[in-house]
């Protein structure tokens, strides 16, 4: 393995490295191509011998189904539809809540944890050792601690510094951590891990992406969000605009099924196996984590402050004994863990079967299907949109079957990717022609940061997060899921497409109410072509005729850099 000194070395020679090949790919793309394929292969000589342990002991476990006496059970079974309603009659119907606001998003997840008296399952891409990623890591040790089997499962890339945090609730009994595909590198920072593990490239570029959250089997929530601050409206700078689903019924034990596909996969790797070399003994892994948890408050959203689309705090509910959720029938569709296959619907189970060669994974393959079912409206929000072919394909035909197109995302100004929206804005014009309308998210002088001016986090930017797509106000599609290349090809993904006229107008009328007003519409300019960026303030329109919040040079930059990146990486 490298030494610290030789990574610290290394860090130091590769950072400013790195921006001279940025300055060098304005001038000469192709150089700086060669240049960077050299360096590559450099690193990757230097780092081949990192690599993960070759046998690694797994005990497999399963979602529990035998807790029907639960008190989550009983609340989940109050919370569906009457035994004498026709609903009920369905077998496939569930109970579904949207969760707009990110203070009731978080205290859900911790009302649900508490609550929990068998077993907890968590799987996320991001777990933050800010304060929302270190209360939520206190509340799953406090559930072990109660007798609560509880299994973490994250992805490592962005585990990098977060050993003593795993390390110590991983030393609790009850728990079990495991880290999917783990970088062969665990020290350094994110750049540096990464560097060191490019001789692995084609395996290190496979992220899981899922949000998943499941208590006693019995309740569920999944979307957008992960665990850190900036989700949950706790983030001064800048907070995610999400969106997230609570589930109970047969749709649950289909994300279970999804979550132990994952948890009993090659791909998995017990945290013990994998963990720095010098991880404190299990004893002071767990005083250390008492004392990095110890000074944490809950914060709770007020029991008569209602949500954006009216409905109050679900840990308020669960004290009640009932948790106000619609009737709805749910499909869960999950891209499967190993590379080569996925996993198809869920309605009670995980199907896996072999990919077709350069297609899109399950997630997207199902939000292509339900596009060309359109016939009146299809309405697509994504924080990051590179559309392949395909999906400009299946959102031409809902154009031509009469059906009104409209995309929103993040703006320049808003987006925390600027690489990946110019790899989206080349494809401005196509969507224009082919009939769709397009909005992107204006910066903080807009009046609403997040889906209601109640929430928390106001005077910071709003940044689009939420994955959703409603089509003739009676489907929609919530998940983990961005309607971009990467998702579509090399990140696993979850999501939940959901047949239901209420929800779905719902939704459709809050993206339409709220979130459409506050954005940028983007338009051919009439007669001498190109693009304008017009909005409504202070009772007039505006009318832009550059990329809004941009200089030049900005727009040099990221437009150039966006050419040498493959698209199937943004």
């Amino acid at each position: 393995m490298n030494t610290p000194k030789s990574l610290a070395a290394l860090r130091a020679a590769w950072e400013p490295l790195a921006c001279r090949f940025c300055i060098l790919a304005l001038h000469h793309v192709a150089l700086a191509r060669w240049l960077c394929t050299a360096a590559m292969l450099a690193v990757s000589l230097l780092a081949g011998c990192a690599a993960l342990p070759d046998e690694v002991p797994r005990v497999a476990s399963h979602a529990r189904t035998d807790l029907g006496d639960s008190p989550l059970a009983r609340i989940a079974a109050a919370s569906l539809p009457a035994a004498d309603s026709a609903m009920s009659a369905m077998s496939d119907v569930s109970g579904v809540r949207l969760l707009p606001g990110g203070d009731q998003a978080f205290d859900a997840r911790i009302a649900l944890a508490q609550a929990a008296q068998h077993t907890v399952d968590a799987q996320y891409y991001v777990v933050a050792q800010d304060s929302a990623g270190r209360q939520f890591l206190r509340e799953l040790r406090d559930a072990a601690q109660r007798g609560v089997r509880v299994r973490l499962l994250v992805d490592d890339l962005y585990t990098g510094g977060d050993d003593e945090m795993l390390a110590g609730l991983a030393a609790h009994a009850n728990v079990e951590v495991r880290v999917f595909n783990p970088l062969p590198v665990r020290s350094g920072g994110l750049r540096t891990r990464v560097l060191l593990s490019l001789h692995e490239i084609g395996r290190v570029n496979r992220r899981m992406h899922n949000k998943l959250f499941i208590a006693d089997n019995s309740f569920a929530i999944t979307g957008g969000r992960n665990i850190a601050d900036e989700y949950f409206g706790r983030s001064k700078p800048a907070n995610f605009i999400d969106m997230d689903a609570l589930l109970a019924g047969p749709a649950v034990r289909a994300l279970s099924a999804s979550f132990d596909a994952f948890w009993n996969g090659p791909l998995s790797y017990p945290f013990e196996a994998i963990a720095a070399s010098g991880s404190p003994a299990p004893a002071p892994a767990r005083e250390r984590f008492a004392a990095l948890v110890r000074d944490l408050g809950r914060v709770m959203p007020p029991a008569d402050e209602p949500d954006a689309l009216g409905r109050g705090p679900v840990g308020a509910q669960l004290a009640q004994g009932r948790v106000a959720l619609v009737p709805a029938q749910v499909r869960v569709v999950a891209d499967a863990a190993v590379p080569g296959l996925f996993a198809g619907d869920a309605g009670g189970s995980v199907e896996e079967a072999a990919e077709p060669q350069g297609r899109e994974g399950a997630v997207m393959a199902a939000n292509l299907d339900l596009f060309r079912t359109a016939r009146s409206e299809v309405l697509v929000v994504s924080p990051y949109f590179v559309p392949m072919p395909r999906m400009i394909e299946a959102l031409s035909h809902a154009s031509r079957e009469g059906a009104r197109v409209s995309v929103m995302t993040n703006s320049l100004a808003t987006t925390d990717e600027p690489l990946v929206h110019y790899g989206y804005a080349r494809y401005r014009s196509a969507l224009l022609q082919m009939g769709a309308m397009l909005y992107e998210l204006m910066p903080a002088s807009e009046p609403q940061p997040a889906w209601s001016n109640t929430e928390s986090g106001r005077g910071s930017l709003g940044r689009l997060h939420a994955k959703l797509a409603v089509v003739d106000r009676r489907w929609f599609y919530v998940g983990s899921m961005n309607m971009d290349r990467r998702s579509a090809h090399c990140n696993t993904e979850l999501g939940l497409i959901v047949d239901s006229p209420a929800l779905a107008s719902e939704l459709a009328d809050l993206i339409q109410r709220v979130r459409m007003p506050a954005s940028f519409t983007v338009s051919e300019v009439p007669q001498r072509g190109g693009l304008q960026w017009s909005f409504l303030r202070d009772g007039r329109r505006w009318v832009l005729h550059r990329e809004p919040e941009s200089n030049w040079a900005q727009r040099l930059r990221w437009s150039v850099l966006s050419l040498v990146v493959n698209e199937d990486f943004l």
